[in-house]
């Protein structure tokens, strides 16, 4: 059987599951990882992923005493907001090439000394431009809960259980972005601490992860395509069924000789896994790579833009990139409005305003993770066992409807006085939305190019954050001259039109991969081949 850009057979003739990627013999492969080490792995991941959610989100709660304090104008302080997205995006795109070519570690430690230098500096701002810089560097740190961490974790899981690894992803970005200021709002009101905390708790918890990663984390990258000879064979795991599926795909793949520091044992006959210090070492050369591995690292960064040529790419990126505009309207709303007439909110009071927004991701992460894994395999039965990735798409046409209302709902609400239920039924069914769309279009897009998670991703963190940052840049101008109201009706509407793009993708999503298939088989071939 062949996988074919997000077409393959996940059923046997008796129900059972094939396996993708197939499985070897290897002790370093995370795939044969006992459960409690994988899951402990993906625990880390996904802690990182909340962590710099979160303190790339509560540094708007600081804003106040900022501008109180110091100064600092609101204008200036979208400024940095703005800044916060492109060095998300943009670091992302920089780091890309560095988990292939000196294994993933790295790039966590980089971005947690990146945090620290940030939320230091935030702690110790005296002007606009310290602002500014400090979310430079808490932009970068998050890099790597944008493409990276995606990366780690299908390096843990097959990828029949994608749809529910990326919903306990969104989930835990969802947890840090709608808590960090939550958090950041008690601390604000603290008599005991004080805005400038925000910054200093950061500095601690990013200390304790440095400490936690260095000696917690292992590698996660292995070399599927150059497995010890007669050793890495493909089985079956006991109950698993026999007829697993081999990746057409790797035909037009050049293959590179490789050395593994898996040995032999000769007396039992067995591998012997990598030491503990082995598993944990800061960097873990590529086999491909030559000397320090500058020249191929520039030619991945370079190759990695060609992803944009890649229609689900464009898709997901704009999906994903939609949720973090109206993040920055809302957002925005809570912090400017609601501290003011008829509500009179205190910072804690406006952090609280992101539970109903949590819940909602919550349930939105439960429905497009756990349930489309359900949902998927009912309709590839359907399909006479053949999946689809489009087939995860249908799921996102009711999305099309919740999130648009949920922020009419709060904007009017915002802009007309309300007070409860209605602004706090806004928000959660927006929070839903959030945690659909992200999950849904970039399951699809690892569905649709599998062997090409990262640079996707990147792809992906370079598209929303972009729309990010041009929507933080405008949101107070649009703000300023219309009313709320008229505000969020024109983003609900384009939020419906966003993500009923959909229903095209669900059309021509196939025939796109089809025609993709030739340039998606050559960037593999240059991705992987002799430097």
């Amino acid at each position: 059987m062949e996988v074919l850009n997000g077409t393959e057979r996940i059923s046997t003739a008796n129900g059972e599951i094939t396996l993708i990627p197939t499985p070897t013999d290897s002790p370093d492969d995370p795939l044969n990882w006992s459960t409690w080490r994988r899951y402990w792995h993906a625990f880390l991941v996904l802690l990182i992923v909340a962590f710099t959610a979160a303190t790339s989100n509560d540094a708007g709660t600081a804003g106040n005493g900022m501008n109180v304090e110091l100064g600092i104008s609101w204008d200036q302080i979208n400024v940095a907001a703005g800044v916060l997205f492109v060095g998300i995006g943009y670091t992302t795109l920089l780091l890309g090439p560095a988990p292939f070519l000196y294994g993933r570690r790295i790039s966590y430690m980089i971005c947690l000394l990146s945090t620290i230098v940030g939320s230091i500096w935030l702690a110790r701002v005296q002007t606009s431009g310290d602002n500014i810089g400090s979310q430079l560097f808490v932009g970068a740190a998050e890099s790597c809960a944008e493409a990276l961490a995606q990366l780690s974790l299908s390096d843990l899981f097959f990828q029949h259980r994608r749809g529910l690894v990326l919903g306990l992803y969104v989930l835990a970005t969802s947890i840090g972005t709608f808590t960090g200021p939550l958090v950041a709002g008690f601390i604000v009101d603290s008599q005991a601490f004080g805005w400038r905390w925000v910054g200093w708790l950061a500095v601690i918890i990013s200390g304790f992860l440095l400490v936690l990663f260095f000696f917690g984390l292992e590698e996660t990258s292995f070399d599927r395509k150059n497995p010890i000879q007669g050793h890495d064979a493909p089985r079956t795991p006991p109950g698993e069924p026999t007829d697993l599926p081999l990746d057409g795909k790797e035909k037009g793949i050049a293959k590179v000789q490789a050395t593994s520091s898996t040995v032999l044992d000769e007396e039992c006959g067995q591998q012997k896994g990598k030491t503990y210090f082995q598993r944990i070492a800061l960097i873990t050369p590529s086999p491909t790579l030559v000397g320090t591995g500058f020249k191929q690292y520039c030619r991945r960064l370079l190759h990695t833009l060609r992803v944009f040529s890649f229609p689900a790419v464009l898709y997901s990126g704009l999906q994903w990139g939609a949720q973090d505009a109206w993040l920055t309207f809302y957002l925005t709303v809570e912090e400017d409005n609601w501290y003011g007439a008829p509500w009179f909110y205190t910072d804690a009071a406006v952090g609280i305003m992101n539970v109903p927004t949590l819940i909602g991701a919550l349930l939105g992460c439960i429905y497009g993770g756990w349930f489309s894994d359900f949902f998927v395999l009912w309709m590839a039965k359907r399909n006479n066992g053949i999946f689809e990735a489009e087939m995860r798409l249908w799921l996102l046409l009711p999305v099309a409807f919740i999130g648009p209302t949920g922020l009419m709902l709060f904007g009017i609400g915002s802009d007309k006085g309300w007070n409860w239920p209605w602004p706090y039924v806004g928000l959660g069914f927006i929070g839903f939305g959030w945690g659909c769309a992200g999950d849904l279009s970039m399951a699809y897009l690892m569905d649709a190019y599998p062997d090409m998670v990262l640079e996707g991703m990147v792809g992906v963190s370079v598209i929303n954050n972009t729309i990010g940052c041009i929507f933080t840049f405008s949101a107070g101008y649009w703000m300023d001259a219309q009313t709320l109201a008229q505000v969020f009706v024109a983003i609900g509407v384009l939020s419906f039109f966003f993500i009923m793009t959909t229903i095209p993708m669900i059309y021509w999503g196939k025939r796109c991969r089809q025609l993709t298939r030739k340039q998606y088989e050559t960037f593999l071939r240059i991705r992987d081949g002799p430097a």
